[in-house]
């Protein structure tokens, strides 16, 4: 297995299968439809702009197993600090530590760029993605009670979160 910064060029069909997958088949996305190829390019536009990174992790043959990204937590000025994160794995690829191996990295990079708080939003019925945040630190900070609605069943969205020990001189404006 090997770390990987993932590009547009070289990733972005197998992280849109990855999304896809995640769409159709689970509640890890709040979203009804697939994607379609074109919408890749905005999305790796918007990390691009964010200077977000897109950690993948590839197998011996170059194949992506799995990606974690984060992005703007809210849009205004004050949350500079905060992100809100993303890990996925392909179906056939999960329960073999991946996942813990790309949120590892993500974290290193959040500290890097002088992250304060990192957010994810599970699903309230994903244990295995609460399991593994809270194996690495994350804490439950709150639960909006159906705010979703996918599959037939009203969705409960929970909030973990992760506060790193940067910026080491956080500053207004």
């Amino acid at each position: 297995m090997k770390i990987v910064s993932c590009t547009y060029e070289r990733h972005a069909a197998a992280i849109l299968d990855i999304l896809n997958e995640a769409i159709v088949n689970s509640t890890a996305i709040y979203d009804y439809h697939p994607r379609p190829f074109d919408s890749m390019a905005g999305w790796f536009g918007a990390k691009e702009k964010g200077q977000f990174p897109v950690i993948g992790v590839e197998d011996e043959s170059g194949r992506l197993l799995g990606f974690a990204s984060y992005g703007t937590f809210r849009a205004w000025p004050a949350y500079k600090y905060s992100v809100e994160h993303s890990v996925y794995v392909r179906g056939d690829c999960r329960a073999k530590g991946l996942g813990a191996q790309l949120m590892r990295e993500l974290i290193n990079a959040a500290r890097k760029q002088d992250i304060h708080c990192m957010i994810g939003g599970i699903d309230m019925n994903n244990a295995a993605s609460i399991a593994l945040h809270e194996k690495l630190g994350f804490v439950h900070a709150g639960t909006i009670k159906q705010a979703g609605f996918k599959f037939g069943s009203w969705l409960d969205l929970g909030f973990y979160q992760l506060l790193l020990d940067t910026p080491a001189h956080p500053v207004d404006g």
